[in-house]
Order: structure tokens, then C-alpha cells, then sequence
């Protein structure tokens, strides 16, 4: 196994063509106030692997593929799960 920083993370959107936005989040205790907080950061990944919104991911760091682009998604760890909501033909939104 190769040294590479690898983080865990929530899809946030996937409009992009073969990226998606991933927010990681963290949950520390505030060092003096002992309080505790959670701070998200949104990266951007490379995607091969067709993610959806909602899928909870891994992604490995890599060299530079864009401009904002330093990581890879490397395993989709679970699937979200959609209820398909199919509308009436009578009705209209």
C-alpha cells in the first residue's frame, strides 16, 4: 500500500463531466474551550466510477489533474439509496 492521504467524504454534486464535488467532514474538540465542532471541506475529485449524490466515497490524493482537481475518487463505500417518486398523469405541478 502506497502512502497516500486517503479521506472519507459525502458526494455533494455530480453536474460535472468526470468530477464530483465531495465534502469531508471532521469532528474535533476546540483545544481550549473544549466545545466541540465540526468543520466541512469540499474538494473536488476525478470520478470513473459513476458516483450519485449522496454516495459515500473514498478518495485518494494524486498529483494535479486540473486546476482544482487534486484527487481521485477510489471506492464507492455505500450507495444512497433513492425512492423513485413516479407522478399521476392527471396531475399537474
Amino acid at each position: 500500500m502506497n502512502n497516500r492521504r486517503r479521506l472519507v467524504g459525502v458526494v455533494a454534486s455530480n453536474k460535472m463531466m468526470k468530477t464530483v464535488v465531495v465534502e469531508i467532514t471532521r469532528t474535533f474538540r476546540h483545544p481550549l474551550y473544549k466545545k466541540v465542532i465540526h468543520r466541512t471541506k469540499r474538494v473536488m475529485a476525478h470520478d470513473e466510477l459513476g458516483c450519485q449524490v449522496g454516495d459515500q466515497v473514498q478518495i485518494v490524493e494524486s498529483r494535479p489533474l486540473s486546476r482544482h482537481k487534486r484527487w481521485v475518487v477510489e471506492a464507492i463505500l455505500k450507495r444512497e439509496e433513492r425512492t423513485v417518486e413516479v407522478a399521476e398523469e392527471g396531475e399537474t405541478a
